[in-house]
């Protein structure tokens, strides 16, 4: 499995490319794959970027617990499906961001892409500094998280 560390301050040009940092690039483009899937994150005002071999483990899970005859299955998955593209790393290096996810991400020409284990976030700079939790607040959600019961030791 591809594990993504590290986050890279970038810019957009006026096309909307960004150039992948070198370390990214490396994990994204493994073999001579230069397809990946852009998708809105869930959560956040972000986007995920998945090498296309991880874009196919996150939709294995999803079809593990959707039924596509239910209707509010359904609606999941077309929401789900709506919010992506697939894009290709160019012989620079670069991918394209799809206009129609500018106004989702409130992206302006500084961005950041963010490594989150089999993922890249890609923030708005901006958005992705004030999402930070300060050092208390990460400490305090690790011990919530990961316990800090000291039975656990």
């Amino acid at each position: 499995m591809v594990t993504f560390i590290g986050d890279y301050p970038c810019r957009l040009d006026s096309k909307g490319r960004v150039l992948l940092p070198s370390a990214f690039r490396k994990l994204l483009n493994g073999g001579s794959e230069s397809r990946c899937v852009l998708r809105k994150n869930l959560y956040e005002k972000c986007l995920d970027l998945y090498s296309i071999s991880e874009w196919e483990k996150q939709t294995e899970l999803v079809r593990a617990k959707v039924n596509p005859f239910n209707k509010k299955h359904a609606g999941f998955l077309r929401e789900f499906f709506r919010g992506t593209a697939e894009v290709l790393i160019d012989g620079n290096g670069r991918i394209l961001i799809p206009k129609k996810f500018f106004d989702f991400a409130g992206f302006s020409k500084d961005i950041t892409l963010a490594g989150q284990d089999g993922k890249i976030e890609i923030w708005d700079t901006e958005t992705y500094e004030k999402s930070a939790l300060g050092q208390d607040g990460f400490s305090d959600l690790a011990d919530e998280i990961l316990g800090g019961d000291s039975n656990n030791v």
